[in-house]
């Protein structure tokens, strides 16, 4: 009995925090910010990892709230702790950009946390792993295609470019004009300018 009444407990505190969060999303619609960053601080407070993520969202861009990046990297951190792929995407970014390079703990952090973000289908993730790896100070160009593949898979334009750099000057693959010519075309007929340049 004892069992089925906590069980009880939990989905009531579950749906409670669903309906809270969907009240913030139509909140946010309609332009009633302030109505909306309390509806999902009230479901994230409660632990829910959507609300969290629009936490996060809200402080970052000063929704309903001051802006505040380290409160929204806060409450990204509580959302992609439970497998949250944007809050991931997002904790990972803050790290990678407000946070001193040497501090190796949070590098690494940010890095597991991308992976992650990007393994879920999270082409910004991906994205950013592939030019990160292409970049870093130890270039690991073979994982750094691998992820720009998989973003240009999912339709970015940047990406599908920057994999017509890696076959056009062999990097973590072997060089081909051919192969380059075809992905600065796709990514041009996307739109990109940097594409339309390089085929030119």
């Amino acid at each position: 009995l004892e069992e089925a009444a906590f069980q009880l407990q939990q989905i009531f505190r579950i749906d409670i925090s669903i309906a809270l969060n969907i009240l913030g999303i139509e909140s946010m619609r309609a332009g009633h910010y302030r109505v909306a960053y309390t509806c999902f601080k009230l479901a994230a407070d409660r632990g829910y990892s959507k609300a969290q993520f629009n936490v996060g969202l809200c402080y970052e861009h000063g929704r309903g709230t001051e802006k505040d990046l380290e409160k929204a990297a806060f409450y990204y951190y509580h959302a992609a702790s439970s497998r949250h792929p944007m809050a991931q995407y997002r904790y990972a970014r803050y790290l990678l950009c407000h946070r001193p390079e040497n501090e190796w703990d949070g590098h690494q952090n940010a890095v597991t946390f991308l992976e992650q973000a990007a393994m879920a289908g999270i082409t910004e993730a991906q994205a950013y792993l592939g030019v990160f790896y292409m970049r870093g100070l130890q270039p690991k160009e073979k994982r750094g295609l691998k992820y720009l593949l998989l973003a240009a898979k999912n339709g970015d334009a940047q990406s599908r470019y920057h994999v017509g750099v890696c076959y056009e000057k062999g990097l973590g693959v072997q060089h081909n004009l051919a192969e380059a010519m075809k992905h600065y075309r796709q990514s041009a007929a996307a739109g990109n300018r940097n594409a339309r340049e390089r085929l030119r």
